[in-house]
């Protein structure tokens, strides 16, 4: 999944801020947000397309092998910040960023819309978030609870509740009802893209599409405050 959602992560990101995604580091310059960071993975892939990336979770040992992991490349020193901590802390305290990401966390949480109302507040005007997560369908319980969970033993019994999972336009709604608000300022979040992630069986590689059923990515764009640096892209 990762490589997949890395490119949509890219192109977008590069759309929502005039960058070129062919360039070795069309990001550079940009501050995102790794909400549910977990062991660094995407945190690290977005630090190599040169953006300031600070990776966040609630999990200390995860955040403990995340910098264990940082530190075995010097490239990324400088670019790549961890912090044990939530999303609603750093709001507390401020902080905004270019674009925020929470890739496979909505599932988790314990509220939607105060998470929504988190993320939002976090981002500058003119910024953007992406959610990767699971749609609420048959085929997702079939495939990322009863098989991933039950058959396959991909990952522990338990980890999924396939009723917190998140429809696309459910949460499309949600943001545009949760947002708008926060300290950062702007209007609220909408839909800009969207994309299925799907996996071969046979070859086990991932790619996006339209087949939203499983696996989803979005992006949510943030408008920018008239007559700010932000709304004229700088």
């Amino acid at each position: 999944m990762h490589p997949a959602r890395c490119g949509f992560l890219r192109a977008a990101l590069c759309s929502v801020f005039g960058r070129q995604p062919g360039e070795a580091a069309p990001l550079a310059g940009l501050r995102l947000l790794d909400v549910g960071c977990g062991g660094g993975l995407l945190s690290e892939s977005l630090a190599r397309m040169g953006a300031h990336v600070t990776g966040i979770d609630v999990n200390e040992g995860g955040i403990a092998t995340a910098e264990a992991h940082a530190r075995l490349d010097p490239a990324l020193a400088g670019r790549l910040t961890y912090r044990a901590a939530a999303a609603e802390q750093l709001v507390a305290e401020g902080a905004v960023f270019d674009a925020v990401v929470a890739s496979e966390v909505i599932e988790h949480v314990a509220s939607l819309p105060a998470f929504c109302t988190a993320l939002d507040a976090l981002t500058r005007p003119g910024g953007a978030v992406a959610i990767s997560t699971l749609n609420r369908t048959p085929r997702s319980y079939a495939l990322a609870v009863l098989a991933a969970e039950r058959v396959l033993r991909w990952v522990p019994p338990g980890t999924h509740d396939w009723h917190k999972f998140v429809s696309p336009e459910e949460l499309a709604m949600q943001m545009e009802e949760s947002t708008g608000g926060g300290g950062a300022g702007g209007g609220p979040l909408r839909l800009a893209l969207l994309a299925g992630m799907q996996l071969n069986p046979i070859s086990g590689e991932w790619t996006l599409g339209r087949d939203t059923a499983v696996n989803y990515i979005a992006l949510f764009t943030k408008p920018g405050v008239e007559g700010s640096p932000a709304a004229s892209g700088a």
